[in-house]
């Protein structure tokens, strides 16, 4: 899975839209990131810019757009309402896929340390980033904000943790931060009472609702030692929430932020939401994404409802999420489209077409024409897919046989394995082309110098080396389905073992194919102890594949038989 952080610095200017312009410019120009959400707030002065890309690009970015902020921001003439300490004011960082908070920590920390470095800005690192429990607090690192700096950073307590703690009277200070991703997410109910909303929200948020002597609607407020309000809490942590009424829709809402959706994911937010208004006679009719939602999110909800119709979770990612949008509801109000609302999909290139998401024919064309790819490394990794599939298919299958009910959970397990191999070989059938694109442009490489012939047999080997592990992957990923297809021709719905026959054929024939591929890439290879492992460990890959079909096989026809 790709690395994504997703970054949301606030600049301190939101009513020039030609100082924002300058700012959003950096970002855009960088490869590899996407802007996605610029919100400009007049009353605040403030402008909040959302953009996403793998790390690197992400805090290149984020660099490029605070320098350019210190540079035509002036915070000695800035007012507005929000609280800031900065011509950027915060810059978040947040692991949207295949990244972990503590390595988006390490990005965090390194951007900060940039910017102090390179800029002259104090920064302060904030929640997951934060070098002390206390500076974790954003409100905490931000407190005094602008206007009591200067004082702040002569403080020994409160010397920043990246840059000079001299005071900077145009950029003034910046925090850098990591933390979770938050979804800003509404619940609709059949009422337009809010306070009927309210009381939902206060039953499901963190926070929960004041406790009250006596009566605990008009009774009076406790306080504790300290003469702070004392709350009876809510019932999902990471939760905050409020209740409004939408004129524009006619209904109320529960107004949800979850700011920790590993802590509590939208589908339970829904649940609960659900669950509570029902306990006071009101009904949830659907639900509203405000912005973007990262694809594991959607993914989640989608097999949460499956299993809780005792379904097969290894299905395709469309059908999750079409479970998901029709569970939670998210068509109720308008029509909800997953390519400009799951932030992965917004990120992808629609400009070149995959070789998978053409049609049969049109695949089976662009074979049969005189370009010499695709050719038979990505025929190998398509045939594969094609086997893994029917795999997870007697896998669905046998999920839901009639009376075979109590066997539900075991067959679906088998089916998501399926899904996950058949996805991999699915890429696997672009990448191979791509693999071998890459050995073409490398030969065009200019050879007139020395230098230039060095870089370009550098770059051929580079290149041929990948043609070499791409149809090995396919090999192993082939391979490894067989596991699934064997056990669904032992255990799974009789009427469907020829299906599982022909999986095995299929997935034996990739293992054969791609490792054809191997041997005649590994002919333009210049490291023999490479090439020597691959074709050692490509050949006994090549024996188990046919031995194992053979196995299946004989249990397909002793079953037809």
């Amino acid at each position: 899975m790709k690395k994504l952080i997703e970054c949301v610095p606030n600049f301190s200017e939101g009513r020039n839209m030609a100082v924002i312009r300058q700012i959003t410019a950096q970002i855009e120009q960088v490869e590899g990131v996407r802007l996605l959400d610029v919100d400009p707030g007049k009353a605040t002065n403030r402008t909040v810019v959302t953009f996403v890309g793998e790390p690197e690009a992400v805090i290149e970015a984020a660099f490029l757009a605070v320098k350019k902020a210190s540079e035509i921001i002036d915070m000695r003439t800035h007012t507005g309402e929000h609280p800031r300490m900065g011509a950027t004011d915060v810059c978040p960082l947040i692991p949207i896929s295949g990244i972990t908070m503590e390595e988006t920590v390490v990005y965090a920390r390194r951007l900060a340390e940039r910017i102090g470095k390179e800029l002259n800005i104090p920064v302060y690192c904030y929640e997951y980033a934060a070098f002390a429990e206390e500076r974790r607090n954003l409100a905490n690192c931000r407190a005094g904000e602008y206007e009591g700096l200067q004082k702040k950073l002569a403080d020994p307590k409160w010397r920043p943790d990246f840059g000079p703690a001299v005071f900077n009277a145009t950029a003034g200070a910046t925090a850098v931060g990591a933390r979770d991703f938050l979804i800003a997410y509404n619940v609709n109910l059949n009422t337009t009472s809010v306070r009927r909303a309210n009381a939902i929200a206060f039953d499901i948020r963190e926070k929960g609702r004041p406790k009250r002597e006596g009566n605990q609607i008009t009774g009076k407020v406790l306080k504790d030692e300290h003469g702070e309000d004392i709350y009876i809490p809510g019932t999902l942590k990471a939760v905050k929430a409020i209740g409004w009424y939408i004129e524009e829709y006619g209904i109320a809402q529960i107004s949800i932020n979850l700011t920790n959706i590993n802590v509590t994911p939208v589908h339970v937010a829904f649940e609960e939401a659900s669950k509570k208004a029902l306990d006071r006679g009101i009904r949830v009719t659907g639900s509203e994404l405000v912005g973007l939602i990262p694809l594991k999110a959607m993914l989640d909800a989608g097999k949460y409802f499956l299993r809780k119709q005792q379904r097969s979770v290894g299905v395709s990612q469309e059908e999750l999420i079409k479970i998901a949008v029709k569970s939670l509801g998210l068509d109720d109000l308008k029509p909800f489209d997953p390519k400009e609302k799951i932030i992965e999909y917004l990120l992808e290139d629609r400009s070149t077409k995959k070789l998978v998401d053409r049609t049969c024919r049109a695949f089976a064309d662009e074979t049969a024409s005189e370009s010499p790819a695709p050719g038979g490394g990505s025929i190998s990794a398509y045939i594969g897919a094609l086997g893994a599939s029917l795999g997870t298919m007697v896998a669905n299958l046998s999920s839901h046989k009639p009376g075979w009910d109590e066997r539900w959970e075991e067959f679906s397990v088998w089916a998501e394995k399926g899904q996950v191999i058949k996805d991999r070989l699915l890429y696997l059938v672009d990448e191979d082309t791509n693999a071998f694109n890459g050995i073409m442009d490398s030969f065009k490489l200019p050879k007139s110098t020395e230098a230039e012939k060095k870089v370009r047999t550098e770059a051929i080997q580079a290149a041929t080396r990948y043609a070499i592990e791409i149809p090995y992957q396919v090999m192993e990923a082939s391979y490894a389905s067989m596991e699934l297809i064997k056990a669904m021709a032992e255990k799974g719905n009789p009427n469907s073992v020829s299906d599982a026959g022909v999986g095995a054929l299929c997935a034996r024939s990739a293992v054969m194919g791609a490792f054809l591929n191997v041997k005649i890439n590994a002919a333009g290879m210049k490291d023999p102890d490479f090439v020597k492992e691959k074709l050692h460990s490509g050949a006994d890959l090549e024996r188990k594949a046919m031995a194992l079909e053979k196995e299946i096989l004989e249990i397909v026809n002793s079953k037809i038989q």
